[in-house]
């Protein structure tokens, strides 16, 4: 497969970016600074970008890709002591960043700046071993600040971003506007999949909560933009459907489970309206996509994560490792195609490998079918418990509690013969634990209701229930 964004200049003078302040720079200004930093990272070498939505960490990326060099992207607000662990861990001889970025130690220079980022370089350079096909890093769901990073390869990039671009039907017109972080896999997969066809990418650290966000999406007629579930749950609070935005094409959701009723009335919405709503699904592990829901079947299958994108193929495995082959049963969600990562990385000498999955991915999530072959999730592998002998699936059991009690955010975990709910209202205790014994038929001697002052989320705003194992991995 050819490599990723070879060309720039076939895009000559278009756009590729633009920020509320004025910013923007043009294909060929990036193919300019892509010769730029060339000139300073000379070698194929490891670095470490910190990224935020803005042109500097978007050219530098990119810039990064052009020339070989392996980024791992990383945001910029990250805990200063995780950032410096895993910089102890995979010895980057250059790390990209913010200027004047605070909390880095003497090891490293800066030797350039530009767009508001500046290029350090180590002191003391690193002799890294790096496979031919690996092209980049990032961080797992969940994993921030560990030493476990994704590995992608150029094929793998340039597949999904073709493939995402096939099933939307891209063009240069478009303008997506950034709404996820782009360190985060989904959010890369907007940048990746709408430079490919020489887009417009409308880059703002505002979120949909704030007033600045909706003036720059107006102003610049941004065309689409995509969300996790909280996203749709906050916009359905802040009156979207009532909102004016002829521009809007298009809106897209992955990185979690949408609760069915919101999926129907975005669905809904969007075929009143003349847009389009296309619910999707995917993992790191596979680059960033691996369905999605047509968007001229998203009213009739709402609550479906829909059909593997082009050139992928999905089947469900059984208990017994047998290929499920009726529709409505139960089984490990398994996929095939080019977008199938190299692996994972726990150390610098990790990178050096090579491919360890052969296009095929165990998703860990329990899934099943209908009779056209539309797959919904239901549920994560390990996210079961056996309580009194009754086998409970703690996301199902969240999306009755969100349901229930009209919760944008509140979480499910636990362990065997005990199930823990957070929420942060403190009056429901008594409320709650009585409709999940209803709902469940297991005594309320098994349920514990936690309140906290939030629900601890990641960068792509999915619950850290690792962080909440501590309330009960003692009992």
């Amino acid at each position: 497969m050819q490599r990723f964004y070879c060309d720039y200049s076939r895009y000559s003078n278009a756009m590729l970016c633009k920020a509320p302040n004025g910013e923007r720079v043009s294909y060929n200004e990036l193919a300019e600074y892509t010769l730029q930093q060339k000139s300073i990272i000379q070698n194929r070498d490891l670095v470490f970008i910190l990224t935020s939505n803005t042109t500097g960490a978007l050219v530098n990326y990119l810039a990064c890709i052009h020339n070989s060099v392996v980024p791992v992207l990383l945001n910029c607000q990250m805990d200063k002591q995780l950032l410096l662990n895993l910089v102890e861990t995979y010895h980057p001889n250059y790390i990209i960043g913010p200027k004047d970025y605070a909390g880095l130690d003497s090891d490293y220079n800066q030797v350039s700046t530009a767009y508001g980022y500046e290029i350090l370089r180590k002191k003391q350079l690193y002799d890294h071993k790096l496979n031919p096909e690996l092209a980049l890093c990032l961080t797992t769901s969940g994993s921030t600040g560990s030493p476990k990073l994704v590995r992608q390869s150029y094929d793998n990039i340039a597949a999904n971003a073709c493939q995402i671009a096939e099933y939307l039907q891209l063009n240069s017109s478009e303008r997506p506007i950034s709404t996820l972080p782009m360190n985060y896999t989904y959010g890369l997969s907007i940048i990746n999949s709408h430079i490919l066809m020489g887009a417009t990418i409308l880059l703002t650290e505002k979120n949909i909560m704030e007033k600045e966000f909706w003036d720059f999406f107006k102003a610049q007629e941004a065309t689409s933009f995509g969300g996790v579930p909280y996203h749709y749950e906050m916009l359905e609070r802040l009156r979207f459907f009532r909102m004016k935005l002829p521009s809007l094409r298009y809106m897209t959701q992955a990185g979690g489970k949408l609760s069915s009723e919101l999926h129907k009335k975005y669905a809904e919405y969007a075929q009143k309206s003349n847009k389009k709503f296309i619910v999707m699904y995917g993992q790191c592990e596979a680059t960033a996509r691996m369905s999605y829901l047509p968007s001229e079947h998203s009213v009739e299958k709402y609550g479906s994560v829909g059909i593997a994108i082009p050139g992928g193929r999905f089947s469900l495995i059984d208990v017994n490792g047998e290929i499920i082959t009726t529709e409505d049963t139960v089984g490990e969600l398994q996929y095939e195609g080019p977008n199938v990562t190299l692996g994972y990385a726990e150390c610098a000498e990790d990178l050096q490998k090579g491919d360890e999955r052969n296009g095929i991915l165990q998703t860990g999530d329990m899934a099943k079918f209908d009779l056209d072959g539309y797959f919904y999730i239901v549920g994560r592998k390990k996210r079961f418990l056996k309580v009194f002998g009754n086998r409970i699936n703690l996301d199902e059991l969240e999306a009755l509690v969100k349901a229930k009690f009209d919760y944008v955010s509140c979480a499910c975990g636990g362990v065997d013969d005990h199930i823990y709910i957070f929420v942060t209202d403190p009056e429901i205790n008594n409320e709650m634990r009585g409709f999940i014994s209803e709902m469940t038929h297991i005594n309320r001697v098994a349920i514990h209701v936690i309140v906290l002052d939030s629900i601890p989320k990641n960068d792509s705003g999915k619950t850290k229930y690792a962080e909440l194992a501590r309330y009960y991995t003692a009992t």
